[in-house]
């Protein structure tokens, strides 16, 4: 696939034609990895934010079955925005990273508000949670309108064509090709902006599994921290505790109580117990966050 325009950097765009032939091989090569998902079917803007709410730093197979869920269970933003905080926690358990799911609730009662789906990408920047690559991704599987969508599998494809060698490459350098390449706004049916980076993602995920990950030389490459004994794992298991006692009809916590099941927790797996007064920090950090309030020395969910 890769034309190797450039031994290590690239300072200038490649000529139209190279970069024509560029976008036939991607579109090409996307119908030959076309993945059918779920939310590839649908153009509603609501349900294409849930997905791309949904895949950020989460694999596609552990969204397969929750987005349906979650589609049934709030089916549009008015829905979403009158459940509870709790609800929506609730559903979300399992997915991780829990600020993406209050961050969507939010956003949800901001979109009941408006009484209609925002297609600039200004407007949706302004929903809580909502950033480039997100507002890009709802205006091009949802409106098939052009932007700049730079996501892990579209870098991929962009880091392994144009900087095969490469180390270190911001964003700074593949927005303009991503520019460049992205089809206009009333392209043929199948040649738009939709079809474009679904060609991306699906080739992005291809060259992931047969290659060396290119994305590892993205500048924005992140090695992230264990998930196992970090504290955002303790604060998860706050949270899902949190919500087994609100669905059990008890008041809440104490923090006795929650100090007690992180001691149990981290000796479960092996660990020591944690520092007095972690749970009451977490908690309190919990709080602030909006993921729980307090009441009477009660958290509740």
């Amino acid at each position: 696939m890769c034309a190797n325009h450039t031994p290590s950097t690239l300072r200038e765009l490649p000529p139209p034609r190279a970069l024509e032939g560029f976008r036939r091989r991607v579109f090409k090569e996307g119908e030959r990895l076309y993945r059918d998902l779920p939310w590839r079917r649908v153009r509603d803007p609501y349900a294409v934010l849930v997905s791309e709410v949904m895949l950020q730093q989460t694999q596609v197979s552990r969204v397969d079955g929750r987005w349906q869920r979650w589609m049934e269970r709030f089916p549009e933003p008015a829905v979403l925005a009158d459940a509870t905080s709790a609800e929506v926690l609730s559903e979300w358990q399992g997915l991780g990273y829990n600020r993406r799911a209050l961050a969507l609730h939010a956003a949800a009662r901001e979109l009941a508000r408006l009484e209609r789906f925002p297609r600039e990408e200004a407007e949706l920047l302004a929903l809580p949670g909502v950033g480039k690559a997100t507002a890009a991704g709802v205006r091009a599987f949802a409106f098939d309108l052009p932007g700049v969508y730079l996501e892990t599998n579209v870098r991929t494809v962009f880091l392994h064509e144009f900087f095969p060698e490469a180390e270190r490459v911001g964003d700074r350098a593949l927005v303009p090709l991503v520019e460049a390449t992205c089809p206009p706004e009333g392209a043929p049916e199948g040649r738009g902006p939709r079809s474009w980076y679904f060609a991306l993602l699906d080739l992005g995920a291809e060259l992931k599994r047969v290659l060396p990950n290119p994305s590892r030389r993205s500048a924005t490459a992140r090695r992230q921290s264990p998930f196992e004994g970090s504290r955002r794992q303790k604060r998860a298991e706050l949270v899902r505790r949190l919500l087994e006692a609100r669905e059990a009809g008890l008041g809440g916590l104490t923090l006795e109580d929650a100090a007690l099941a992180l001691a149990r927790f981290e000796e479960a797996h092996g660990r020591s117990a944690p520092p007095p007064g972690l749970a009451e920090e977490l908690l309190a950090e919990l709080a602030r966050e909006g993921f729980c309030r307090e009441r009477d020395g009660l958290y509740r969910a």
